[in-house]
């Protein structure tokens, strides 16, 4: 009896060795190609944050100084220079802080035993920068080394009638009660990784008003003719952003010597925006009648 043979075709060590060159070629190629993507989606990631979290304090800031100065028409409350409504305190040196502004505005809150049924209040909002407490990592050593940055500060105050003064937040309470005046504080961090924050007073022929008015300096007869706020906020990236470490500039809105420069391999980016005094315009006819200034 014939038993017929078939032939078994199958793969040779050959094959198989060429297979899996071509398949770590292609891993390769993919894991390359994946690199570039993640490392490009990150560098955009972390510039879109940077940005995001700039707007958000700036948009902040913008919105308190559209209220400096506002007030209620029969507001009762006796006006005095701790009332300035933009108060800006420039910085003395760029390595420890930056520029500092106070806004003032008026508030009311119902009180059914007067007539009108009203309560006025003043507020003071202020922003203002500290050197930041987040512990680099990137330096090693025994001693702890804080990031070369700022954290940028707001505090809120409420005006004492009785006493003339701005009250203490942390133990300040509602009118008529001894339950904690919960919108009022002492410092409540906003955003950290700060380079530089920068205020210019701006009066109405758009002029830079310098130094920025109070009531006693020789500018003082611009302090109800601030017209906008130049705002000038530069951040920069948690983690290293760039491959290679090497000298970037960033200029300010001051002179030469606050550009920020520095070698590293972090990004920054500044916002530059100007804010309306929308109210100041509506006062200074109100102040010059009753001879405040």
């Amino acid at each position: 009896m014939k038993q017929k043979q078939h032939s078994i075709s199958g793969i040779t060590l050959i094959e198989i060795l060429i297979g899996i060159v071509i398949s770590m070629i292609m891993m390769g190629a993919m894991f390359t190609s994946y690199t570039v993507v993640n490392n490009s989606y990150n560098q955009v990631s972390d510039k879109a944050k940077i940005s995001q979290s700039a707007r958000n304090l700036v948009g902040m800031i913008v919105r308190d100084i559209r209220m400096a100065g506002f007030k209620y028409f029969n507001d009762t409350i006796k006006e005095t220079n701790d009332h300035i409504p933009i108060r800006i305190t420039k910085s003395k040196n760029f390595n420890t802080d930056c520029d500092k502004i106070e806004i003032v505005y008026g508030d009311a809150v119902a009180n059914a035993s007067l007539n009108p049924p009203y309560t006025y209040e003043r507020f003071k909002v202020s922003y203002f920068c500290e050197k930041s407490k987040i512990v680099d990592k990137n330096k090693s050593g025994n001693n702890i080394v804080y990031i070369d940055a700022f954290a940028v500060y707001k505090k809120k105050e409420k005006w004492d009638a009785n006493s003339s003064s701005w009250k203490n937040p942390d133990t300040d309470t509602l009118v008529g009660s001894s339950v904690k005046d919960e919108r009022t504080y002492s410092k409540e961090k906003v955003v950290d990784y700060v380079q530089d924050l920068v205020f210019h007073a701006i009066d109405v022929n758009g002029k830079l008003i310098s130094p920025p008015p109070t009531a006693t300096n020789s500018t003082k007869e611009f302090v109800y003719k601030i017209k906008t706020v130049d705002i000038a906020l530069t951040k920069r990236s948690r983690k290293e952003f760039f491959k290679e470490s090497k000298l970037r500039a960033k200029k300010s809105l001051e002179d030469d010597k606050r550009d920020i420069k520095k070698t590293d391999k972090y990004l920054r980016e500044t916002i530059i925006i100007s804010a309306n005094t929308r109210n100041l315009g509506l006062l200074w006819g109100i102040i010059t009648k009753k001879g405040l200034l």
